[in-house]
């Protein structure tokens, strides 16, 4: 059964590959394959087979994390509600405003891109940030490749440091048992969210040596805020988290249901405040990216049977033997490992396959979990900075540039995004390591 349940993971995992656009359903049919196998076989699939019913139980309810699910939701809608308030726009047109030049305002904008990626999609992030950048390299007759790549690549730089950020970090919580706060700061030592920062930073001054020069002062037309309602359901969702986490030691069902309905009431103030009809509600709702949501429910069952099985056990006890035991070269190899996984493939599956693998490694040599567990979600997020295709993030900034008249080439992107990744991912592999080493 571990090899039939091997076979449909790598098969699934081929076709995902193979087949973007068709991901949600190559991930179902596994999934619905691993099911059924698990209703025929029992024990041999899933560690549940007293009953069909809590067979049942434990696929719908234990091994897909409806919490996760719901945090995801309610962040994307409360993300599409303040992209609609224009409020990161009008922040923009601060920094530009109140910069000494505008190389420096270039480099605020793009750490502002990354702040805002925290807690907003990172595609949204871009879309909302893209036409100031094009608008100020345009007044000031810049070529705007390189912005528009910061601006991907900061975004997804930034969604692994909380919670909310992006998918693989709910998905490291799941697994993890980490809340909100666990994010900033765990066994007391600081966390993923500081590691982030070392990036960030290693970041803004590479882009300082391409914007740098830039010192002409730049004038733009300043957004006018529609309404700072979802700054402020923002806010709310952040001090929320993170007072749930702090009543809770574990990620319950509360902080998916009081996300999911601070994204309720935003839609409610949309449709009633706001006075927008029903097809505008249902058009915001209907434009959330729905697809992950379904791409994760599979993924979660067909993991679930790859680790009931006792495959990842196998795996890292076969890492442990090939690093001989040595923490320096499982560290490295996890974070290589990842980067270059990730620069071509999407690292919702790769993360979620690889957790478990990841924390058996450093149990098997014997110590803490969070050294490897940090190094595979630091590579396998930042490694997505990679190539253009290494995120969804880095598509959507090439589709605005070829659609601006500025083509770029894969070798054009790399020119960008490789030094970004390697210095990037080594500030914060640098501080991982001198923290949890």
């Amino acid at each position: 059964m571990k090899w039939i349940i091997l076979a449909i993971a790598v098969v699934m995992y081929l076709l995902v590959i193979l087949f973007q656009e068709k991901k949600v359903i190559m991930t179902t049919v596994a999934a619905a394959i691993t099911v059924i196998l698990g209703f025929m076989f029992g024990g041999k699939v899933f560690l549940q087979t007293q009953s069909a019913g809590n067979l049942f139980y434990h696929i719908f309810f234990e091994l897909i994390n409806w919490n996760i699910l719901m945090i995801y939701v309610g962040s994307m809608i409360i993300a599409a509600l303040f992209i609609y308030s224009k409020v990161p726009a009008r922040i923009a047109d601060f920094l530009v405003q109140h910069s000494p030049n505008t190389g420096i305002a270039v480099i605020l904008i793009l750490a502002m891109t990354g702040i805002i990626s925290i807690f907003v999609e990172n595609v949204a992030t871009v879309l909302v940030m893209a036409p100031i950048a094009l608008a100020l390299s345009k007044k000031l007759k810049l070529n705007p490749v390189p912005f528009m790549i910061g601006l991907a690549v900061m975004s997804n730089l930034e969604g692994t440091a909380t919670l909310v950020g992006d998918p693989p970090s709910m998905i490291f919580a799941s697994y993890a048992g980490y809340n909100f706060n666990d994010f900033f700061v765990h066994q007391g030592k600081i966390s993923i969210f500081f590691i982030i920062q070392a990036g960030m930073i290693a970041g803004c001054i590479f882009f300082y040596f391409i914007f740098g020069r830039v010192k002409e002062k730049a004038l733009i037309e300043k957004e006018s805020v529609i309404s700072s309602v979802p700054f402020w359901l923002l806010i709310i969702m952040i001090l929320g988290l993170a007072v749930i986490s702090f009543l809770s030691t574990e990620l319950g069902y509360g902080s998916g249901c009081f996300v999911l309905g601070l994204g309720l009431i935003g839609l409610l103030w949309y449709r009633f405040v706001q006075k927008k009809s029903n097809a505008e509600v249902w058009t915001l709702v209907k434009e959330l990216d729905w697809e992950t949501i379904g791409f994760l429910m599979g993924i979660f069952v067909v993991v679930g049977a790859i680790s009931e099985t006792g495959l990842l056990t196998d795996f890292s006890s076969w890492l442990a033997r090939i690093t001989n035991g040595n923490k320096l070269a499982g560290f490295v190899l996890i974070l290589l490992f990842s980067v270059i996984i990730s620069g071509f493939v999407d690292n919702v599956p790769y993360i979620i396959v690889m957790l478990p693998v990841a924390g058996g490694l450093a149990q098997n040599i014997g110590i803490s979990k969070e050294l490897f567990m940090f190094a595979l979600l630091v590579g396998s997020c930042l490694g997505g900075n990679l190539t253009p295709f290494g995120a969804s993030a880095n598509i959507v900034s090439m589709g605005i540039l070829k659609k601006e008249g500025y083509p770029i080439k894969f070798s054009g992107f790399l020119k960008i995004s490789a030094p970004f990744t390697v210095i990037t991912t080594s500030a914060a592999a640098f501080v991982l390591w001198l923290i949890w080493a």
